[in-house]
């Protein structure tokens, strides 16, 4: 059994490919989301804290302000300016660097110097630091009171966010993973359900056995998507069946041609064995022997033939051909047993040049021609006419009077082995391959041969492609001529 193969290595399963796609593309998702809501929610406290900042900035400006308006300490001022506020900082420092207030331990907050100065509070310029283990965000402005300089560097604790962050990252991420898990089962169950028709398509391939080719898959009862699969696998089937049948009516025909010829040897051999007999006697067996054995010889020659150009094994030797003188030679040598017969052969009309396997398109002309005569009855004549199509391919037709065929049989006149009549088993009729062989060597050169049987007259018509640039032949000395044997 040769089997297909459609990769190096056995691919992954539907199942498997689809939730590797599922589980890649929400883990991507998932991640996205996840750290877009992260960032989000610490854009969110940064924006507080700038908010925090500016309130405590002007708070800081507000009190320099009234201590110079009143004439108070500045450290007096400073003092009451945040009050309410917890978690935040600030130092005023003047412009000679001296440390005018600072609302907590100098080393918490940078040094005057440390950061420049910003014109406006934001998030984006907001400093980040950490002193004592704590991390503090805060900023450095810069201000005039009564023509005096000050620098103002303002913070906010930053531990309560941290540990707001650190568990909402942590529940976040089990959500996440949680959400994930649980869209990727009800994937996996979805692509589980979704591939159900497609098991069930299987099982019913799988139920098709050599005793039910003639069972067809509805593709009306499948997805859409499964439509196109269903439709090549009836298809498949009925050309299986075909064969099936073909191969089975094959076998049959070649036990039932085989034991005719077969069973006369065997016969005539034990009536030979029987009793003592003369020279002349053993010679005339011998001769019967013989004459079976030819015909067996031709059979099986013939289905060999058959075989081999069913698989492509014959390829036709072309040259070009001149059909006329193909069928004038032919006359010469079926001129003989036409005259035996009182049948007169004749040949009409004019046909292109053809590119063809000489030999072979003898044998399917010979095989039309000694049908032909077999059947036309005595004194009547066997035309073959040649012409040439609309779209200049050559067609060559074989035409002979007799009984017709009836119209039932038109359809598998050119199977192996088939007979009008099976009861007609006279050896002169041959095996019923003739007309298969035709066929044969007609689609070899990329024609075709129908058959017409009206009227008392059966008419078979091969079209074969013409050469290539090839000059139409004119037979005889006018465009119609005649010839009669």
């Amino acid at each position: 059994m040769t089997k297909v193969s459609l990769a190096r290595r056995r691919p992954l399963s539907l199942n498997s490919r689809v939730m590797l796609f599922v589980a890649i593309a929400i883990s991507l998702s998932l991640l996205m989301i996840g750290h877009l809501v992260q960032k989000e929610v610490e854009r969110h406290f940064a924006e507080q804290d700038a908010d925090e900042l500016v309130v405590i900035t002007r708070a800081v400006e507000k009190a320099l302000q009234t201590a110079k308006d009143q004439g108070l300490a500045p450290e007096d001022a400073l003092a009451r300016a945040v009050s309410g506020h917890h978690g935040v900082y600030f130092q005023v420092w003047d412009d000679a660097g001296r440390l005018v207030y600072s609302s907590v331990d100098t080393g918490s907050l940078p040094q005057a110097n440390t950061y420049a100065p910003v014109a406006r509070i934001q998030v984006d310029n907001l400093y980040t630091w950490q002193s004592d283990g704590k991390t503090y965000r805060g900023t450095a402005t810069h201000t005039r009171i009564a023509g005096q300089d000050y620098r103002i560097v303002a913070a906010i604790d930053m531990d309560f966010h941290i540990h707001f962050l650190e568990n909402f990252r942590r529940s976040l991420w089990m959500i996440m993973v949680a959400a994930g898990a649980i869209t990727l089962l009800a994937a996996w169950y979805g692509v589980h359900q979704g591939h159900a028709p497609i098991r069930t398509l299987s099982e019913s391939m799988g139920n098709v056995q050599a005793d039910r080719l003639h069972v067809r898959l509805d593709p009306d009862t499948v997805p859409g998507e499964l439509k196109t699969l269903v439709d090549s696998f009836n298809h498949m089937i009925g050309r299986l069946e075909d064969s099936f049948v073909r191969l089975s009516h094959f076998s049959a025909d070649i036990a039932h041609e085989l034991r005719t010829p077969l069973t006369n040897l065997i016969t005539q051999t034990q009536v030979g064995l029987g009793k003592s007999r003369s020279l002349e006697e053993y010679r005339e067996l011998l001769y019967s022997n013989l004459e079976e054995q030819e015909r067996l010889t031709k059979m099986v020659n013939n289905m060999l033939w058959l075989a081999q150009s069913e698989h492509g094994l014959l390829k036709p030797v072309w040259d070009p051909l001149d059909l006329a003188c193909e069928v004038r030679e032919l006359f010469d040598f079926f001129e003989a047993l036409a005259e035996e017969k009182h049948i007169e052969l004749v040949l009409e009309g004019k046909a292109p040049i053809i590119q063809g396997d000489r030999a072979m398109l003898r044998r399917a002309l010979s095989n039309l021609l000694s049908n032909a005569l077999r059947h036309a009855p005595a004194g009547a004549s066997v035309l073959i006419r040649l012409d040439s199509s609309g779209e200049g391919r050559a067609l060559l037709s074989v035409q002979n009077p007799g009984p017709e065929i009836p119209a039932e049989h038109l359809p598998r006149i050119f199977d192996r082995f088939y007979r009008i009549d099976p009861s007609r088993q006279r050896q002169s009729e041959g095996a019923g391959l003739g007309l298969a062989i035709v066929k044969s060597i007609v689609e070899a050169h990329e024609g075709n041969i129908e058959v017409i049987s009206e009227r008392g007259v059966t008419r078979f018509t091969i079209n074969l492609p013409r050469a290539a640039d090839a000059e139409v032949t004119v037979m005889g000395e006018s465009d119609e001529s005649t010839d009669h044997r």
